[in-house]
């Protein structure tokens, strides 16, 4: 359900186009082997995320991935590049986001100039100029879409954005293609496996969430949790493994304004590892506490609730 996806399997994507006649990318060929490949990158998957991510690549449609933060949403889209030995291309949504941002901008300095370096030639010579590929600054989702060769579009934190621009992803999600007034409507010769993220700060569109496959990742079970601790952390006690994971999942059951996520449990293992701690005492617990609790308010109420019988 959730872990790094900083390594690659070499599986998948060798170019020859989906299977089976889809709009799918062909990265895998079975839940089977998408569970296999996404472990082999490092990241554990569940038997859902693994069935949902084989889906979302055989029909061609977008995934949209929602939870609480860092539970792996993001890696997710980076183990799906490393499997695929494909681009990723990443659009951070964030606040006042807007088309110039997320789709192309035309380069008005270099606009600009052009037009006074052929002032002899007329406006008509310039206007079809500077309208031209060369003066084209194309960002992610664009860049996506032209893209030849294996891409994985992975639309980051959508909750953040406005809802405007949930409205030009619509047609960028339905049709995988983009219209520029200036140059006409491209349409992606090779689709992009697509995966979209978000934190549900705030509720999405209908109609986006029609366009996509859903996936929700919540924290994992502790016994994956502590696979997840094992894998990342290898030089790691397991039985010091377990008292951290049975005590993040405690954690997690408090009224906290930020619940420790799996980032921060690896975090914290490594915290623990570097000072060479066998157990977890309570000397060890509070004074590592914030290493997971960013919050001096959560640090307070943890250090009072903890017990580590």
């Amino acid at each position: 359900m959730d872990s790094g996806g900083n390594g690659g399997s070499g599986g998948g994507g060798n170019g020859n186009g989906p299977a089976n006649g889809t709009n799918g990318t062909g990265f895998f060929s079975s839940v089977t082997d998408a569970a296999e490949q996404l472990a082999a990158t490092g990241y554990l998957a569940s038997t859902a995320v693994a069935t949902t991510v084989f889906l979302a690549d055989r029909l061609g449609k977008p995934l949209l991935v929602e939870g609480p933060a860092g539970v792996g949403k993001t890696e997710l889209a980076k183990a799906v590049a490393a499997i695929g030995q494909a681009r990723l291309v990443r659009l951070q949504c964030y606040e006042g986001i807007d088309e110039a941002r997320a789709l192309y901008e035309w380069n008005h300095a270099k606009q600009l100039l052009r037009i006074t370096a052929g002032r002899d030639g007329g406006w008509e010579e310039a206007r079809d100029d500077i309208f031209g590929e060369e003066f084209l600054l194309t960002r992610p989702l664009l860049t996506a879409i032209r893209g030849e060769e294996p891409t994985v579009l992975l639309i980051d934190e959508m909750d953040k954005a406005d809802v405007e621009v949930e409205a030009l992803l619509l047609e960028v999600l339905s049709d995988f293609q983009v219209t520029v007034p200036e140059l006409g409507t491209i349409t992606a010769s090779r689709r992009p496996f697509v995966l979209l993220t978000s934190n549900a700060t705030r509720e999405l569109s209908e109609a986006l969430r029609r366009r996509c496959l859903f996936l929700h990742l919540d924290y994992p079970d502790a016994e994956l949790e502590s696979r997840i601790v094992r894998l990342k952390v290898p030089g790691l006690d397991d039985t010091l493994a377990g008292s951290l994971v049975r005590i993040v999942g405690a954690l997690r059951t408090m009224d906290l304004r930020k619940a420790p996520s799996v980032a921060e449990t690896i975090d914290w293992a490594r915290t623990l590892l570097a000072l060479g701690a066998d157990t977890l005492d309570e000397g060890v617990v509070r004074d590592t506490l914030g290493v997971i609790l960013k919050h001096q308010d959560d640090i307070r109420k943890a250090a009072q609730k903890l017990t580590l019988a």
